[in-house]
């Protein structure tokens, strides 16, 4: 106890605030994984005693994210089990999830060289059948509640996006869909909406996966952002009654395609000065002159962008605060990333509730990580106004 009033003492005396509240953080992590530690051995660190369980066998490193910073742990092990301290636990849902997958995977014989690797590594051989129904049984549980949540109040901004993974349907390897669906709320919010696996993106899938969203609660969706996948543009009509948003990245590389390689950048910038407009009729102005002046020399690039006149600037209807991040699937790009990375681990997915385990797992953690965060996604003061409940004012701090 003398000791750690010393080290408390010495971190009082240091420096600038971020760096102490990092290190009270670490001080009391450490102290609370040496009690813990010291409970499941029976005894203190070096102490001997007749009650001793297990003994040390050093610690490992590990890099705990908080909101102060970085903060470097130093894990205890033993020499008989393992030790993982419960402050992280929530966090390990996805490493969980994975963790299933593949000794779902190992137990129905169906694995890669690859995954065998990753079985050895991590210590699962012997896994019984029994062990993993658990395992898995426990995080679908926590996975279904969460995708199957009642959405409450109202979503201005909806992102729609899918990607594509391998997984075993009737001893055949296909690509299946995965679409995840996330929304920011009137309180400037972003949360995961949804997500579903299915076999192809045409309108009666997508129209499904959007009245799943609306039987949970779902209202007050004025603007789908989205590439032009086929089907959503009349399922977001026929389902939310909302106003559909183009990605414009994916409709710039489209653009491209019709140009020539000498002359993508100058088309890039060409169509560039549309989008730098201050409003929806500059923009239009700007887009109509822009196709007829390419129209002698690259007629398709002019249809396409008559075509896609409507749908590729509709978030210039909406407050220019927002515009930087309802134009496009962007805000969505990490989150696919994150899915693609865990997703190559396995490689190929034993079914497709293996599929809705693991991503199902990361969602869950990310939209925990949103909504612990400080700052709102977009302010209260401008999306507060596109609510369609009339009778919500903003706090009078914030007004």
């Amino acid at each position: 106890m003398t000791n750690d009033k010393i080290a408390l003492r010495e971190l009082l005396e240091k420096g600038s605030d971020a760096s102490f509240l990092r290190e009270m953080i670490g001080f009391a992590a450490q102290r609370l994984m040496e009690l813990e530690t010291e409970a499941l051995c029976g005894a203190g660190h070096g102490e001997r005693s007749a009650d001793r369980r297990n003994q040390r066998n050093g610690y490992r490193e590990r890099d705990w994210e908080t909101r102060a910073g970085t903060v470097e742990l130093r894990i205890p092990k033993l020499r008989k089990g393992c030790y993982f301290p419960g402050f992280l636990e929530p966090r390990r849902t996805a490493e969980k999830a994975l963790t299933a997958v593949i000794q779902e995977a190992y137990i129905q014989g169906i694995s890669t060289r690859s995954v065998d690797d990753l079985v050895r590594a991590m210590g699962l051989e012997g896994i019984s059948k029994s062990q993993v129904s658990r395992l898995c049984a426990e995080i679908d549980e926590r996975v279904q509640t969460f995708l199957n949540r009642p959405i409450e109040g109202e979503w201005p901004y909806v992102w729609l996006d899918a990607t594509y993974v391998r997984a075993r349907r009737d001893h055949h390897i296909v690509s299946v869909a995965v679409i995840v669906a996330v929304g920011v709320n009137t309180d400037g919010r972003r949360e995961v909406l949804g997500m579903t696996v299915g076999n192809s993106e045409a309108e009666p899938f997508w129209a499904e996966f959007l009245r799943g969203l609306a039987r949970r609660g779902l209202r007050g969706v004025k603007l789908v952002v989205s590439d032009a996948h086929e089907g959503l543009k009349v399922a977001i009509a026929k389902v939310l009654g909302a106003t559909w948003q183009r990605c414009r990245v994916h409709f710039m590389r489209n653009a491209m395609a019709h140009a020539g390689k000498t002359q993508r950048r100058i088309v890039s910038a060409w169509i560039g000065t549309a989008f730098a407009q201050d409003d929806a009729d500059a923009a239009r102005k700007q887009w109509r002159q822009v196709a007829d002046q390419a129209r002698p020399r690259v007629s398709k690039l002019a249809d396409l962008m008559d075509d896609a006149e409507a749908d590729v600037l509709a978030y210039m209807g909406f407050p220019a605060q927002h515009r930087a991040k309802i134009h496009s699937t962007n805000p969505l790009e990490r989150l696919n990333g994150e899915i693609k990375r865990r997703s190559e681990v396995v490689g190929i997915f034993p079914n497709e509730a293996a599929v809705v385990r693991l991503i199902g797992a990361l969602l869950l953690e990310q939209n925990d990580e949103w909504a612990v965060q400080r700052a709102r996604y977009m302010t209260l003061e401008t999306i507060a106004p596109l609510s369609d409940d009339k009778t919500i004012t903003l706090p009078i701090t914030a007004a």
